[in-house]
């Protein structure tokens, strides 16, 4: 603390620079160590990197396994970033005087801003250094790191102040999500959503629960399954079987409530969101259409053949994508990448490409009609390649000539209406999963200068080299974080895979393999981030396949 005392009053009202005799200086403090990664240029560009490292003296139980050591970190993390916005302000222009951490959503994710080993605990996370007309504030720069950070580390990091029963509730909710997760495929389902979950959100942009007028879900007898969890011993809820399950009901019942439930049931969640117990096999994806997307060279051929113009579906390539050969795309895209379950809203879809009813096949023949239906393969799909689907419909029932399972959602609460099942003689096949392979050219973070760029622009977009990527529509990315890691996990593919003769598939999941070795760290050159979050292979896919211009050779 000294020594640290001694560089502020040296520097004190001199130019910003200054800052710089931080840059890779640790500094030890009562009870933890500060280390400075990375000094900020000016008060209003992104915060220094710093980090807090203290003694672990958390019981070894808390971390024994992946599932514990992950919740643990989520929680500490979540009590850090409370306690520095709570006790930190700003001090200065820009962004002087803040002390921030990594916001997590209602996600327990894997994230690289808390680091815990069985000796230490480690938390990255940004200090914006103080000044006013870019001249160092040394009394602000004092008041931070001697009286708001010793005030965060106390009221987060030090054991003796943590409540242990929200620490074991935290730690055994993920364990106990984790091992439903597990026991899915042997018990033949490919989600479970527990009795008494509420699955109603506040709003389309705030993701916590709704209040006292949720209703809270009820699974019915003929669907409810029952299992023994670890920690929280016996559970009921509806269990939704492999095959085709459709969700019906009439408009504002909860329909899709439910589905985009199970869609970030991938996903565990923290104590009190009311999904804690609704969990879904990690290789479901949702699809819907997406016009105007960009696809290269993807064998749509299954839904789609014989275009105008004599247009090769089976190497599908346009940069505007309709809403059928968007949704056609996606799809192969998803199978392609490993998905096991897709997940489709009929108010999402393009109508043409998920019916065609008898009377329009009357009146077009099929030998006229370009489009196969999703209707036409989706029994294929499961039988031939165990994929499962859930669609939500309300405005046909031609989905119930092909469900296994019809759920009918009645004031948010399901029934089950299997017995509508009117099933036909299954008919085609769904034809093989071609292999696709990046290409150099057109795969590159460069920009017209040379610079090599890739980086995320908040969830919904990555800045590729002198290209955007728009990832609105790929759903099940919900942090920040996570479009961080992505656009990291572009530039390591870009390093190290491009020529090695792997299959798109293959460098997406030998990625995936490393980061679950090394950590989410290997996939930047940035020391210590502070900001990444965990992403699964299918969705690394999914932004490959978005990048505009790149060039894909097929087998």
């Amino acid at each position: 603390m000294n020594h640290l005392k001694r560089i502020i009053s040296q520097i004190r009202g001199r130019g910003y620079g200054a800052y710089q005799g931080l840059n890779r200086r640790r500094f030890s403090f009562p009870g933890f160590e500060l280390i400075f990664d990375h000094i900020q240029k000016d008060p209003f560009a992104p915060g220094t990197r710093v980090r807090l490292v203290t003694e672990n003296r958390i019981p070894e139980w808390a971390y024994e396994n992946d599932s514990k050591l992950t919740a643990l970190e989520d929680f500490l993390l979540r009590r850090f970033s409370t306690a520095a916005r709570e006790n930190s302000r700003r001090r200065g222009e820009g962004k002087s005087g803040l002390i921030y951490a990594y916001q997590p959503s209602q996600k327990i994710l894997k994230r690289s801003a808390v680091r815990i080993t069985r000796d230490r605990i480690e938390v990255r996370f940004y200090l914006g250094l103080p000044s006013r007309g870019r001249r160092i504030l040394a009394r602000e720069f004092e008041e931070m790191v001697f009286g708001d950070l010793p005030k965060i580390f106390e009221n987060s990091l030090n054991f003796s102040k943590i409540n242990r029963d929200q620490l074991t509730n935290h730690i055994n909710i993920c364990v106990a999500a984790d091992y439903l997760r597990t026991q899915l495929k042997k018990l033949g389902l490919v989600a479970f959503i527990g009795d008494g979950a509420i699955l109603p959100r506040r709003s389309g942009v705030d993701d916590r629960p709704m209040g006292k007028e949720a209703i809270p879900f009820r699974s019915p007898d003929s669907l409810r399954v029952e299992l023994n969890l670890p920690h929280l011993g016996r559970v009921t809820g509806l269990g939704i079987r492999e095959g085709v399950t459709l969700i019906v009901g009439g408009g504002f019942h909860g329909k899709s409530t439910l589905l985009r439930a199970i869609e970030h049931g991938i996903y565990n969640h923290i104590p009190g969101d009311g999904r804690e117990l609704v969990v879904t096999i990690p290789e479901a994806v949702r699809i819907r259409a997406e016009d105007g997307r960009s696809v290269q060279s993807v064998d749509i051929s299954p839904f789609i053949k014989n275009l105008p113009q004599r247009i090769d579906t089976s190497r599908f390539t346009t940069e505007n994508a309709s809403g059928s050969t968007s949704q056609a795309a996606n799809i192969v895209e998803a199978i392609e990448a490993g998905a096991k379950l897709l997940l489709i809203d009929e108010d999402t879809s393009a109508t043409n490409f998920m019916i065609r009813d008898g009377e329009m096949r009357r009146l077009i023949p099929d030998e006229l009609e370009p489009i196969t239906p999703f209707l036409d393969r989706v029994q294929p799909l499961y039988h031939e390649y165990g994929i499962s689907s859930i669609i939500v419909t309300g405005g046909s029932g031609e989905y119930l000539k092909v469900a296994d399972t019809v759920i009918g959602m009645f004031n948010y609460l399901p029934r089950d209406l299997s017995s509508a099942v009117k099933r036909r003689k299954r008919e085609g096949s769904f034809g093989p999963i071609r292999k696709r392979f990046l290409k150099r050219d057109g795969f590159s973070p460069l920009t017209r200068s040379g610079k090599v760029k890739a980086r995320a622009r908040g969830r919904e977009q990555i800045i590729f080299g002198t290209r955007t990527i728009d990832l609105r529509y790929v759903g099940q990315i919900v942090e920040p974080g996570q479009t961080n890691g992505l656009a990291q996990a572009l530039l390591y593919i870009w390093r190290r895979y491009l020529d090695k003769g792997l299959s798109l598939r293959e460098m997406v999941d030998r990625l995936i393999t490393e980061i679950e070795s090394g950590g989410l760290d290997i996939v930047t050159e940035v020391d210590h981030p502070p900001d990444l979050a965990h992403f699964r292979g299918i969705d690394l896919a999914a932004v490959i396949n978005r990048i505009r211009g790149i060039r894909i050779r097929t087998e």
